[in-house]
């Protein structure tokens, strides 16, 4: 009896057949990670400074991290926020240290961490309307921004690539430009709950709050009642070199939304709120199942434990200075290509020309994986512990295609 033959499907087919095509894929299969390296299907090593979109804060499979996940998936996974578990009191405690006097809410993602950021501005605005709702709810958000894509976020995030399709988006946001702190004041009234904004937008093309506009933001918000809350999801968790990027300006906010690097590559988010405002949440106005669980908190206290004991915060500012001034001098040899360099510590964006497609295509060709961010931004996203080394080696890939591309 002749057995059935095994019929092989290749991963590109598999997606070709069954994932959503709501991703415009590279070309490329990944099966394996190791620090700032991982490798493709056919065996190709590549120098990845996409980490995930800014996730893999640690690089991928951390000794330590690989070992605090595998213990804690032996002993407990799930248990629901019905009960507490070590592991989120730990990791709660561990934040609030880092961001001043509050309380944590987990969630699984930045879009999560975002709405929940949302409801927290609801809820203000019904207290400072006294206790009535749908009188008191304008947020007031920066144009470009990004602010996830769920319902909350997208219609907190004014770009069309985003919102289109998917209207009426959720009322109540009004949007000012980044850095023109005249602009926000404009949009304040007596129906004003919050204002909402990344330190440093990402998905637009890395563009960055000056210290001063941030302080007058704070500003603002003590003067009118409102909410200054900060989304970090992206530039936060060490990423600039501070653990939050809002730390640069001296400020602290009511609130804060964080992900991404977080979990160093398991899903987490988190929302930190101010002691004053954390009674604004009582039992039962807002939730999640998986939110928190032991693993996850596992995970992102693996994390926090790679950044303190390798001291990472200070290795970013030390090294990305540097990197920074050799990502300068390529706009210098090649202001045909690329004309500018925005960004803070390893969150960094280079300004093209032309779109990035590319040379998205020739970096990876040569051995460089980076993604892009809005116009015409070519973005750089090494895990926190990148050697010296390979920033260098970024740097000399880069300039090989700009050379090839002259």
């Amino acid at each position: 009896m002749t057995s059935p033959s095994i019929v092989r499907t290749s991963t590109a087919e598999l997606y070709d057949a069954h994932v959503l095509k709501n991703y415009a894929r590279a070309p490329l299969t990944l099966v394996r990670g190791r620090g700032t390296q991982v490798w493709d299907d056919a065996g190709k090593a590549y120098l990845d400074f996409t980490s995930g979109i800014a996730v893999s804060a640690v690089g991928h499979c951390h000794p330590h991290w690989v070992a605090a996940v595998q213990r804690q998936a032996g002993e407990l996974i799930h248990v629901s926020n019905l009960f507490r578990n070590p592991q989120q009191g730990e990791l709660a405690r561990r934040l609030v240290q880092r961001a001043g006097p509050g309380r944590v809410f987990f969630c699984n993602s930045g879009a999560e961490a975002n709405e929940t950021l949302i409801k927290l501005a609801r809820l203000h605005g019904m207290k400072k309307a006294g206790g009535e709702e749908a009188r008191c709810f304008k947020i007031i958000c920066a144009q470009h921004a990004f602010h996830g894509r769920t319902f909350g976020g997208m219609s907190a995030t004014p770009q069309e690539k985003i919102q289109k399709g998917f209207r009426p988006m959720v009322p109540g946001f009004a949007f000012a430009e980044i850095n023109h702190l005249a602009s926000f004041a404009e949009l304040i009234d007596d129906g004003t709950a919050a204002i909402f904004i990344e330190t440093i937008q990402g998905e637009s093309g890395i563009n960055p709050c000056t210290p001063e506009f941030l302080a007058g933001l704070r500003q603002l918000c003590d003067r009118h009642n409102l909410l200054l809350m900060i989304d970090e999801v992206q530039c936060g968790i060490g990423r600039t070199g501070r653990f939050y990027a809002f730390e640069h300006a001296g400020i602290t906010p009511d609130a804060i939304g964080m992900a991404k690097g977080l979990g160093g590559g398991f899903p987490i988010g988190a929302m930190w709120v101010a002691e004053r405002h954390a009674e604004l949440f009582q039992p039962g106005n807002h939730g999640t199942t998986f939110g928190g669980t032991p693993l996850a908190c596992a995970a992102a206290l693996a994390v926090l434990d790679v950044i303190e004991r390798e001291r990472l915060l200070e290795k970013v500012t030390a090294q990305s200075g540097p990197w920074h001034a050799a990502l300068r001098q390529l706009v210098a040899d090649f202001p045909q290509q690329v004309t500018g360099v925005r960004g803070q510590g390893y969150l960094v964006g280079l300004q093209l020309t032309s779109e990035p497609g590319p040379y998205l295509a020739a970096l990876r060709e040569r051995g460089l994986l980076a993604p892009s961010a809005g116009g015409n931004v070519v973005r750089l996203l090494p895990p926190l512990n990148a050697t010296p080394e390979e920033l260098a080696q970024s740097v000399q890939i880069l300039r090989a295609v700009f050379a090839a591309k002259r």
